[in-house]
């Protein structure tokens, strides 16, 4: 619209000049009296709104945000800017560099805000979204920090929603992890089956460590330094010693992020104490040596 209106002008200019005059009344210098246009802004997106798609680019086209208390997909929490080397490159940040890197831990950190715990003790996904690649040339340095609620701990297919996420996993939440009956077999785990604590179950989450910063590949063939570091969280949780009987206590399971959000910054293991041979019957948080007893 702007183009058209900008041709219009030059066209009636060029009409006047024609003319070697200006009509009576009529100011012959026609651009000194108009106020200056305002220099043209980039778009950025809001905080604090919804959205009813997934974005893994923010296209100004597809965006189309709507109130949270309307059924949503998802909810940008926070809105973070790109700076120093990472915001000098050409296009985007692709996964694995440390531009993506610099905004997952922010998103992180002030998702965890917002939420009221670390997001991954329940329910949910964040993702980082940047602008498209032509408002990326224009200048465009922002990125969102994309909130969803997951199914469940093995499905994670976005649930559709009605209300914010904010404070999400404070206090007592639907969306937070509790306790499980794993489903095993041939000795391998195929599903957290999600418990009421109350319920006969056989495990129980304990909390999230930050796995060291190594490869995905180096990660996944040292599984036993994630199994050692989940007991540290078993025995902080229940408060037993963090000895060798640790072993005895109880088995670990633990759930690791995927190669493509392992690259894009996310080392969140997530853990959980595992009792084979008995049912138990109430959480084992605080519960000391008695509750779970070297067997």
């Amino acid at each position: 619209m702007r183009r058209w209106w900008t041709a219009a002008v030059v066209g009636t200019v060029a009409v006047l000049g024609l003319a070697g005059c200006a009509p009576a009344g009529l100011d012959a210098e026609l651009t000194d009296d108009w106020p200056t246009l305002a220099a043209a802004e980039a778009f950025v997106p809001d905080a604090g709104v919804c959205h009813l798609a997934i974005a893994d680019v923010g296209y100004l086209s597809a965006y189309s945000p709507v109130q949270c208390g309307e059924s949503h997909r998802t909810e940008t929490l926070h809105l973070g800017t790109l700076s120093g080397a990472a915001a000098q490159r050409s296009t985007p940040p692709p996964a694995g560099s440390v531009g993506l890197r610099a905004a997952r831990t922010e998103c992180d950190r002030e998702v965890n805000k917002a939420v009221g715990a670390d997001w991954r003790t329940g329910r949910l996904s964040v993702d980082v979204v940047f602008p498209s690649p032509a408002a990326w040339t224009g200048g465009a340095r922002w990125f969102r920090c994309d909130v969803s609620e997951i199914a469940s701990l093995d499905d994670p297919a976005i649930s559709l929603r009605e209300g914010s996420l904010r404070d999400a996993l404070k206090g007592t939440s639907k969306l937070a992890y509790g306790c499980f009956d794993p489903k095993v077999v041939k000795e391998d785990i195929e599903e957290m089956l999600p418990k009421a604590c109350t319920a006969k179950h056989h495990a129980e989450f304990v909390g999230v460590y930050q796995a060291p910063d190594i490869s995905y590949a180096e990660f996944t063939r040292t599984t036993l330094r994630a199994h050692k570091d989940c007991r540290k969280l078993i025995a902080s949780y229940v408060k037993v010693p963090n000895n060798s009987d640790m072993q005895y206590r109880a088995g670990t399971i633990f759930y690791h992020p995927f190669e493509e959000e392992w690259k894009s910054g996310n080392r969140g293991v997530q853990c959980f104490l595992w009792v084979s041979d008995r049912s138990l019957t109430r959480s084992l948080k605080g519960a000391g040596s008695k509750g779970l007893p070297v067997r």
